[in-house]
């Protein structure tokens, strides 16, 4: 099953938009849990709340070895019908990125990942080649930052460069795989690429810590059939709760936001 159909299934059979991050972050977690312990009680608790889970890369990779480890143990309990999201931003060009997505997709087994589109197209190709996976660009991210790059206008378009990166995307788009990262934090710009693309895969980070409006992630952001709708959220799940009861908090939050969403939707 490729990562679109795969998506829209877990959507369906968990009612979900909602996507866990799963980021790991030691000054957060419980005292004396290890990392794959806490991934795995966390899993085990929202599963069935869920359309997918992102482990941020750069948490494991800070941890070494033993973060890598971790990761692969975490994606390893995951269960097989949910997908998984490799958020690795990665952006070489040649053999180097080929190497990346040979990493992520053959040696983590994610079902899709971030990719940055600075490079250009030969630095995306190498991730699209795998036609069963997802690939999503960074177009308008979340971060305050964002606008130093993604909101100049570009004087011959008369557009800005995150439209240009959406307009890219959607020609680059030859297998169905492309998906889009525009940041919840920034509703006018959701609202602008839904409305241009209304059939693309859309991951949305910034609900939550980063202070997303949901409502307005909700009606600007999500596509008609609500399967091609990924929402994520990580610290407001995770660390719900820095207690024994990290788990049991986890799945109340993230139940919480499923079920605000789907109200939103029109739903339960």
């Amino acid at each position: 099953m490729n990562f679109i159909a795969k998506l829209a299934d877990a959507a369906r059979k968990n009612r979900s938009l909602v996507c866990v991050g799963l980021d790991p972050d030691a000054k957060l977690m419980p005292p004396g849990v290890e990392v794959a312990e806490f991934n795995r009680a966390i899993i085990d608790a929202t599963a069935d709340l869920v359309c997918a889970y992102k482990p941020n890369l750069a948490f494991y990779e800070a941890m070494g070895i033993p973060g890598l480890e971790a990761l692969q143990e975490t994606v390893n309990h995951i269960p097989k019908d949910i997908p998984v999201i490799g958020d690795a931003k990665r952006g070489d060009i040649g053999n180097t990125a080929k190497a990346y997505a040979r990493a992520l997709f053959e040696g983590f087994n994610f079902d899709a990942t971030t990719v940055s589109p600075y490079l250009g197209f030969d630095s995306i190709e190498p991730f699209l080649q795998y036609h069963d996976r997802g690939v999503f660009i960074l177009c308008r991210t979340s971060n305050a930052g964002a606008t130093d790059f993604q909101s100049l206008k570009l004087q011959l378009d008369n557009c800005s460069l995150f439209e240009i990166v959406a307009r890219k995307a959607s020609q680059w788009n030859a297998y169905g795989n492309i998906g889009l990262v525009v940041g919840a934090t920034y509703p006018d710009e959701l609202k602008q690429i839904r409305q241009s693309y209304p059939e693309m895969p859309l991951l949305i980070p910034g609900v939550g810590a980063q202070g997303g409006d949901l409502a307005q992630v909700v009606s600007y952001g999500a596509d008609a059939r609500r399967e091609k709708t990924i929402i994520n959220s990580s610290r407001q799940i995770l660390y719900a709760s820095s207690g024994k009861d990290y788990a049991t908090a986890a799945r109340r939050a993230a139940k919480d936001l499923r079920d605000q969403i789907n109200r939103l939707l029109g739903g339960e």
